[in-house]
């Protein structure tokens, strides 16, 4: 009589191996993501959101299937106006919540296939690197919210 135990027990051994190989910055948390919703013949916006992680790292790269270009950007104040710039990398401090939000960091759509409406979801995958240059992906729904939506008290 065949026995599968230790098959069992091999294939549980190779299940923790696996989830422990993947940890890192896959363990990035993506909290409130959020799309600005656009106006007829719009063909860009920023999505926002707060990211934490578990571990120094940067995020580096962003893509949706809801626009041609995905860029990371920044704005500042810069001789009393506001500018915006694509960035390479935002870091991210060990378990420091940061804030992409209107008037600071934010991920860009650009090239929208078509208008956003509020209460639609946009899906967003966002790459990190850790120190070690290993990369991650997270893969996030952002609600479409009205053209009027205001950061909500965790500047979201």
């Amino acid at each position: 009589m065949l026995s599968f135990k230790p098959y069992a027990a091999t294939l549980l051994l190779g299940a923790i191996v696996a989830t422990f190989a993947t940890v890192g910055v896959a363990q990035v948390r993506v909290e409130n993501a959020w799309v600005r919703s656009t106006v007829p013949a719009q063909k860009a916006t920023g999505a926002f959101m707060r990211i934490v992680a578990p571990t120094d790292a940067s995020l580096v790269a962003a893509a949706s299937p809801a626009a041609a270009n995905v860029e990371i950007h920044e704005s500042s104040m810069q001789d009393g106006m506001m500018r915006m710039r694509a960035v390479q990398r935002v870091p991210l401090r060990a378990r420091q919540p940061f804030d992409l939000k209107p008037g600071g960091h934010h991920v860009m759509l650009m090239g929208l296939k078509g208008p956003l409406n509020a209460g639609e979801q946009v899906p967003i995958t966002l790459t990190f690197e850790d120190a070690k240059g290993t990369r991650s992906t997270v893969e996030v729904s952002a609600a479409v919210r009205p053209l009027t939506s205001m950061p909500d008290k965790h500047g979201h």
